[in-house]
């Protein structure tokens, strides 16, 4: 197999099908860029909803009178379960601390002793800040002896939760439809080109071409149309997010900045929407000559 020839055959067929190995490539870019952009939303949410998850700590309150070798011995025991990352002690003093810098009020002026409880702070693992995982770590925490009550956000976790999974499946099912459509389109281009050469073909499969030899220029064909597609769609958001992070602010531009991989995923899924789209086309519309 000749790869000059392979290549040469490749090439052609942007000439001779201008218009519509155009649209292909153009649907391919516009296909990416509207996954891109909604990649990066997705993106950019999963990643304030892991920091508003990570702000979620559990709190067990102890059971009083509580001394020294309790605290220790009930600190090492939540330390080993699983889920759980880190424990802090806040003692009654700290209590007191923390309630008044957060409300400004002042107890003493109220009260003439500390009503707050001492606790346990429990930051837990990544793979466990998720609602059901959470209650798991809450019901283990909650039967050891000398732990009053545990709280923490139920409600807003759930809800993160179920907001979470509602981006995830609409976004899952917009990659689908603008991933067919320019696969469609692209079968769609590399058939006009079969058709095109289907006397070439003809004549090659009786001097003995074999269909490798055949099919690969229009495989080819297709990859060079995705990678021109997913070249141009991440070199045309790389500019639209350089542009817009010079009139956000210094906290929202670091999300529109996309690392490098980003960008790298965007051509090579433009690459396997090509090679997709040609080689439906060719399986279907080049096959032995007994079978046509």
């Amino acid at each position: 197999m000749s790869f000059s020839y392979t290549m040469r055959e490749s090439f052609s067929g942007f000439s001779r099908a201008r218009l519509s190995s155009l649209l292909s490539v153009a649907t391919i870019c516009i296909s990416l860029i509207l996954v891109g952009i909604f990649g990066a939303v997705t993106m950019n949410a999963s990643r304030l909803i892991d920091a508003l998850r990570s702000r979620l700590d559990m709190e067990a309150f102890l059971t009083e009178p509580v001394t020294d070798d309790d605290v220790a011995a009930l600190q090492s025991r939540i330390t080993s379960l699983d889920g759980v990352e880190g424990v802090t002690f806040v003692s009654k003093d700290d209590a007191l601390k923390i309630f008044e810098q957060e409300t400004g009020d002042d107890i003493s002026k109220v009260l003439d002793f500390n009503p707050l409880p001492p606790s346990f702070k429990i930051t837990l693992s990544e793979p466990y800040r998720t609602a059901a995982k959470t209650l798991v770590v809450y019901d283990r925490v909650s039967a050891i002896p000398g732990i009053d009550t545990v709280t923490y956000r139920r409600t807003l976790l759930e809800l993160i939760d179920k907001r979470a999974t509602s981006i995830n499946r609409v976004m899952l099912w917009l990659g689908i439809a603008v991933s067919l459509t320019a696969i469609f389109l692209t079968a769609n281009t590399i058939r006009l080109a079969i058709d095109a050469k289907r006397r070439l073909i003809r004549t090659m499969e009786l001097v003995g071409a074999t269909r490798a030899f055949i099919r690969l220029p229009f495989l080819i064909e297709g990859v060079l149309q995705g990678l021109l597609g997913g070249a141009a769609a991440a070199g045309i958001m790389l500019l639209l997010f350089e542009y817009a992070s010079k009139f956000a602010s210094e906290e929202f531009a670091p999300y529109l900045r996309m690392p490098p991989v980003f960008y790298v995923t965007v051509v090579v899924t433009g690459i396997v929407l090509g090679l997709a789209g040609s080689t439906i086309s060719v399986l279907r519309f080049v096959r032995p000559a007994a079978a046509q």
